[in-house]
This record gives structure tokens, C-alpha cells and sequence, in this order.
């Protein structure tokens, strides 16, 4: 008598004793690719507050009015920074488009740190969320100046 292989028949140990088929086979693929992941507005917002922050010549983010506000409710007990002050996303479900609001230090090339702040804020939000950056629109809405004083700082404290 000779034996024959057997055919159609799972050659892996996962196989159950009945014959049946392996645990991947039955859920219909990688389970890492089950479901659907949603990332929200204020996420990618912060993300790209604080890329954009970390990059040189960057004074703050928003506009007068916004960083006015957001000083006052820094002051309040329990408050916070806001980073996503000056940053606006538009999420869909692959693709992201920013427009940030920018104030920059006196001296520094606009041009160049509109650049930088480009390049980090697209590394930082496609490495983090895999979604494409398919623009980062940058409003410079001031200069900060060497001697003017400044609304996010409190350089000198009422009470000792």
C-alpha cells in the first residue's frame, strides 16, 4: 500500500482538530486592517500648533485679537495655552489642508521660516496621522519687535 499526500488540507499547526481553518482565515485577513480610523479637526490642529511653534523665528500663533483672548484665559485658574491658537485644519479621510496664523520674531526671513514651518508642520502631521498634507496656507499677521512688550509672558509678577 502506498500512501498518497493529502491535498487541500492546512499544513500549519493553527488548524483546529476538526480540520477546519487557520484564525486568519476566518476574520478575512490582517487584523490591523479591520475597522476604520476617523482623526478629528482638533487633532491634526494640534499637531501642527506644536510643529509649528517648535520652528525658529516663530513668535506665537494667531492674530492680535486671538492671542488677546487666549492671554486672559491663560490667566484663569485651571487654564491652558491653547496650540491649536492660530491653526485651522480641514480633515477628509485620506488628505488634510492646514492654514496657519503666524507672528514672527523682527529680523528673520519671512520667507524662510514660512518654508520651515511648512516642510515641519507636513513631516509632523503625515508621520503622525498618514494622512497627505496637500497644503499648509501661512498668514504672517505680525512682526514682534525687540522692544515691544509681550502679551504671552509675564515678565514681572504683581504679587512676591
Amino acid at each position: 500500500m502506498t500512501e498518497t499526500p493529502q491535498r487541500n488540507r492546512p499544513e500549519n499547526s493553527d488548524s483546529n482538530a476538526s480540520g477546519g481553518s487557520s484564525l486568519t482565515k476566518r476574520g478575512g485577513g490582517d487584523p490591523g486592517t479591520r475597522g476604520r480610523t476617523t482623526i478629528a479637526d482638533g487633532v491634526v490642529e494640534k499637531i501642527a500648533g506644536m510643529a509649528a511653534r517648535d520652528v525658529v523665528g516663530v513668535h506665537a500663533m494667531g492674530s492680535g485679537l486671538s492671542r488677546t483672548f487666549g492671554a486672559v484665559r491663560d490667566r484663569v485658574p485651571g487654564g491652558s495655552k491653547s496650540v491649536t491658537r492660530g491653526v485651522k485644519a480641514e480633515v477628509g479621510e485620506t488628505q488634510t489642508a492646514l492654514d496657519l496664523e503666524i507672528v514672527v520674531d523682527y529680523g528673520v526671513s519671512i520667507s524662510d521660516v514660512a518654508r520651515d514651518v511648512r516642510e515641519n508642520v507636513v513631516a509632523a502631521v503625515e508621520r503622525m496621522t498618514g494622512l497627505e498634507v496637500v497644503e499648509v496656507n501661512i498668514a504672517v499677521s505680525d512682526v514682534k519687535l525687540p522692544d515691544e512688550d509681550d502679551d504671552d509672558d509675564e515678565s514681572e509678577s504683581r504679587v512676591q
